[in-house]
């Protein structure tokens, strides 16, 4: 079979995260008090689930597409199989809750690597995948039923024993039995929380059961490319953390990441109880231009045009969503409960006609600092902050959004008002197009190479600026934290690698140093596209990059000429903490003329920015919160004892109040005040639903920012890392002459 790729080279990263007293072991095996005889809610009986012929084609195709396109093809073999069956179990249930011990070992005796392989390869056969999706779906069922039953008894909070939340690394409960007790601990823990929120016991029951019963109905929405694309996955990740599968719904949230533009109403909904809820309106979309919407309408059914209306009470977020997309200019009709109403039985039809939506919030944003110098005068720094590397994808291009030309037209902004320097912060930025990064490292730079491309074979290609335009050639910054990842790295260390700007961060970046290529499988499967079925697609990883030094960022990342120390260190965040990440190289270096900043002049700046981490009132906070967090991640377990988990919870407090007292004194001075600057017109405010009063609000954890504390802007107003990028850049625009630095770094 001969594969196309046609297809644009993304790139992109996923991290984690993590949470917590005296450790409890989970037995093995053990007696368990039975439970309260008391009527168990019955669960319905699950469906059956069975692949497509489509998908056995697929499951085909992706082989075949790993085996012949994917950078490190060489390394893997059918024994590597053995991982498939554990890393299915791990996707389907992180926390080890559910299933067994006993069934992973049952299911790796049923499907040994050989086997395996040569029956999803040659065969196209899926029967593994079903096979434990519908073990999973047996045991939650049978979880669901017991916990019920449980819910009714009995519960002791005066005990010594505590509860490990992060069970990503413990092994499954051997048994049923050894699961009880696991479970014992669990609803305790459960029932704490609400316990805690103020929550009576029965209150506490009840909410802990209705939680449950809606994991039930999620099962009941799970379809075989849902099954598909968790099994394929874990075949993909056989290669490299990065390359996965996408079913035909995934890959379409994922083309609207990268373009930040859909085709629909412009409004985000959840689910409440089974019923689709609007949550939050897009400024400017047709709900918002129609009046006709507020948030927290209930939408009760959907029709398309003139056809009959579809109740979706019941239906699942994603279907729901993909019912009210549509083309731009055709109608969606939608029967909404309002809101305001004060009788619940009122209907409202609703007609508003489907348009493009810009996804602006996401979209890079400035900001002018009044920042505070030696000599006691403010002067304007200029600030961008660019959340993803998004761009043109070729299809209606046009219209499309484009980060450097959004790059191009703030630093043209900022300019007007005369910054003396920028900050480009890519401290949340996970990657995206490769393009992208290379077009808006060209902004900074008269020409070169940007970076390296490395493929299977060995072969080099360099992608390089060719346009000797430069947008901005002041001083510049750039803040990158430990989730810079991938395009951020190339943006970062090519203009590192000239000496055009200071990299300011964690100790290093994330460390994605692959290429990925999105390859729709209805390009590689012809079948697919004659039979008309909807088909997904496969991101592989198919080449490396480096830096024009010929550094790879792999694995080691992108590290800082200037250091702030940040929580980010203490996370299993970086690439290195990843499966299969692909190892650390380097190649010739291309040719680039670089004027790097002199050692001496780096001495001063590392010596100034020291000196205020020592001092400064907000660094005495920020080094707070982090022995804080050190202390919390190193409590593996929580307390299932009420009294200490209160006095816990108070000491919690204490410790938040005190800090929020010392950041809001920091945010009363007048300094670092800021003005915003938009690619597009100013966003409205948001027109989102309000909290509802029951809302646990962070309660259990101290360390948590509230993301609206600053209503609708953009920046902080104490944001201690953007602030410390603020003033290394106001120490490298006023740096001495050499001389005077030689002295200055001896003193």
């Amino acid at each position: 079979m001969c594969f196309s790729l046609r297809s644009f080279i993304f790139l992109l990263l996923t991290p984690l995260l993590a949470s917590a007293q005296p450790a409890p072991s989970i037995p093995t095996t053990s007696e368990v008090p039975a439970p309260p005889a008391v009527p168990s809610t019955t669960t319905p009986a699950p469906r059956e689930l069975k692949p497509t012929a489509g998908l056995s084609l697929e499951l085909r195709g992706l082989i075949r597409l790993l085996e012949e396109v994917h950078f490190n093809r060489d390394k893997i073999t059918p024994a590597s199989y053995a991982e498939v069956i554990p890393n299915t179990f791990k996707a389907l249930d992180g926390q080890r809750l559910f299933l067994l011990a006993s069934d992973l070992e049952e299911f790796q005796a049923r499907y040994r690597p050989d086997s395996l392989y040569w029956n999803l390869a040659t065969l196209g056969r899926l029967d593994a995948a079903f096979a434990v999706q519908a073990r999973h779906e047996q045991r939650v069922r049978e979880r669901i039923e017991w916990i019920h039953h449980r819910l009714a008894g009995d519960f002791d909070f005066t005990g010594a024993d505590a509860y490990e939340i992060d069970r990503r690394e413990l092994p499954w409960p051997i048994d049923a039995t050894a699961a009880d007790l696991l479970w014992e601990q669990r609803l305790k823990f459960e029932l704490l929380q609400e316990l805690l929120n103020k929550k009576t016991l029965d209150e506490s029951r009840a909410k802990i059961a209705k939680r449950y019963d809606r994991l039930v109905k999620n099962l009941d929405d799970i379809e075989p490319n849902d099954v598909a694309e968790i099994f394929l996955t874990a075949i993909a990740g056989l290669y490299d953390p990065h390359s996965t599968y996408f079913s035909p719904d995934t890959y379409d949230d994922f083309s609207i990441t990268m373009r930040l533009q859909l085709f629909g109403i412009g409004a985000l909904l959840s689910i409440d109880e089974d019923i689709c809820v609007l949550k939050e309106i897009i400024p400017g979309g047709p709900a918002d231009l129609s009046r006709a919407l507020k948030p927290n309408d209930k939408i009760l059914a959907v029709a398309q045009a003139d056809a009959e209306f579809v109740e979706v009470v019941g239906m699942k977020l994603r279907r729901i969503v993909q019912m009210i997309r549509g083309e731009k200019g055709t109608k969606v009709r939608l029967l909404i409960q309002p809101a305001d109403a004060e009788d619940a039985a009122v209907r409202k039809e609703i007609v508003i006609v489907r348009d493009l939506i810009n996804l602006d919030s996401a979209r890079a944003h400035a900001a002018v600092f009044q920042v505070p110098g030696a000599d006691g005068k403010s002067r304007p720094l200029g600030v961008i902050t660019l959340p993803t590397f998004y761009g043109r994808d070729g299809r209606d291009s046009k219209d499309q959004n484009s980060a450097t030309e959004d790059i191009k037209t703030l630093i043209a902004r900022l300019k007007e008002q005369k910054v003396e320097g920028i900050v480009l912060d890519l401290r949340r930025n996970g990657g995206g197009l490769l393009g992208e990064a290379v077009t808006l490292t060209g902004l900074f730079i008269p020409s070169g190479p940007v970076v390296q491309v490395k493929n299977y074979a060995g072969e080099v290609k360099i992608e390089e600026d060719r346009d000797p335009a430069v947008a901005y050639d002041g001083p510049l910054v750039v803040l990158t934290s430990r989730f810079s990842a991938s395009a951020s790295e190339i943006v970062a260390g090519a203009l590192q690698n000239y000496g055009r700007a200071l990299v300011i961060g964690d100790t290093s970046t994330h460390g994605k140093g692959t290429v990925q290529t999105v390859i729709e499988m209805g390009n590689v499967i012809p079948q697919l596209a004659r039979k008309g079925q909807t088909a997904g697609a496969t991101k592989v990883t198919v080449q490396k990059f480096y830096l024009p030094s010929g550094a790879s960022t792999q694995l080691k990342g992108v590290v800082p000429d200037l250091v702030i120390p940040s929580v980010d260190e203490f996370l299993p965040i970086g690439e290195q903490d990843l499966p299969h990440a692909l190892v650390w190289d380097e190649i010739s270096p291309s040719l680039y003329d670089a004027t790097k900043l002199p050692p001496e002049s780096l001495a001063v700046l590392r010596a100034r920015s020291a000196d205020r981490l020592e001092h400064l009132p907000e660094f005495a906070l920020l080094k707070k919160s982090i022995a804080r967090f050190k202390e919390r991640q190193a409590e593996k377990t929580v307390s299932l004892n009420l009294e200490q988990r209160r006095a816990g919870k108070v000491a919690d407090k204490a410790f938040r109040d005190e800090s929020d007292t010392t950041r809001k004194a920091l945010e009363a001075t007048d300094a670092y005040a800021f003005t915003e600057f938009f690619v597009s017109p100013p966003p409205p405010p948001r027109i989102k639903a309000a909290k509802k009063a029951d809302d646990p609000a962070n309660e259990d954890d101290p360390d948590a920012e509230d993301a609206d504390a600053d209503g609708d802007t953009r920046y902080a107003k104490m944001d201690v890392y953007l602030r410390e990028s603020l003033r290394i850049l106001e120490d490298l625009r006023t740096l001495p002459t050499p001389a005077k630095v030689a002295g200055e770094a001896g003193s």
